[in-house]
């Protein structure tokens, strides 16, 4: 049988690619890091690390094994928190998937609210992976008409947050109320959500409705990235209105963008049935009141 704890310190010397690393990080010498990986490499008969010039490298064996080892820690992890919890009494559980900005604007006011009313439950948030995300009881999701909804599965709309004109500092156009898109026709752009996303395609589909395709110039994968290369003057951008909080403290102007105008809507995607789960019923009641707070302050 294969020693746990052997195969973490297995992991550890994977990851940082060295005996003498991974005895700093564990708090172990180098000699006992070497006399566990020797103690697993004769548990399995395999070769686990291999000399390479002066250092060492994993064999496929090793990198194998110190894969599971992450996943058999993950594992643990889990069975720790959920014997914790059991000790708590929090014998119930909620998980919520989302996307960035809607963690960290919409959410955060929820949770404290929601952990009043419902001590006993743990309330845990995962990066959203679409409708088919494991396990979850609720997503937090950017939808559009091209997104099918599976049976046994209601979308509930939260709001529509409107897309910013981001300009540079000192932009010419930087001092008006609000922008007409097409007047951004020959701007070098900023991409924000490279390679591809339902917000891309809404900015992408509303340049196009203006007359033009945009010319990026730069390529970002988020909103801070291009707002900090907006900032810096080497192009425009947009960004929905939720994601001015999440932004760097840079200067840079923010217009309200017109013809057309375009937005992004959000909703939650829940079961059928969210009133048999009063938990899950009560957190979106919290959610929609957030949702309808933050669309009255773009209105």
């Amino acid at each position: 049988m294969l020693d746990v704890h052997r195969l973490a310190v297995l992991r550890a010397v994977v990851e940082t690619g060295s005996i003498q690393a991974a005895a700093t990080n564990l708090g172990y010498t180098p000699s006992a890091i070497s006399q566990h990986i020797a103690a697993l490499q004769r548990e399995t008969g395999t070769l686990l690390m291999q000399r390479h010039g002066r250092g060492i490298r994993p064999t496929e064996a090793g990198r194998l094994l110190a894969n599971h080892a992450g996943q058999i820690q993950t594992q643990i992890a889990r069975a720790e928190t959920a014997l914790a919890d059991l000790h708590a009494g929090k014998t119930r559980r909620l998980t919520v998937r989302y996307f960035a900005t809607a963690g960290a604007v919409l959410i955060p006011p929820v949770i404290a609210t929601f952990s009043r009313l419902f001590p006993e439950i743990r309330l845990e948030l995962r990066l959203g992976k679409g409708l088919t995300g494991e396990a979850a009881d609720a997503e937090i999701m950017v939808l559009n008409d091209t997104v099918h909804i599976p049976a046994g599965l209601q979308s509930i709309h939260l709001l529509d947050d409107p897309f910013l004109a981001i300009l540079p500092p000192g932009h010419p156009l930087a001092g008006q109320e609000e922008i007409e898109l097409g007047r951004l026709r020959g701007e070098p752009w900023i991409d924000n959500e490279w390679p591809n996303s339902l917000c891309r395609q809404t900015m992408l589909d509303a340049c196009g409705a203006a007359g033009f395709n945009p010319n990026f110039v730069v390529e970002a994968h988020d909103y801070a990235t291009a707002v900090a290369f907006v900032s810096a003057g080497l192009g425009v951008t947009m960004v929905p209105r939720l994601a001015l909080s999440t932004l760097p403290a840079t200067s840079f102007a923010c217009l309200p963008v017109t013809r057309p105008a375009p937005a992004r809507s959000i909703f939650v995607v829940v079961k059928e049935t969210p009133e048999d789960h009063p938990a899950l019923s009560a957190f979106l009641d919290l959610l929609r009141e957030t949702a309808a707070a933050h669309a009255g302050e773009a209105d």
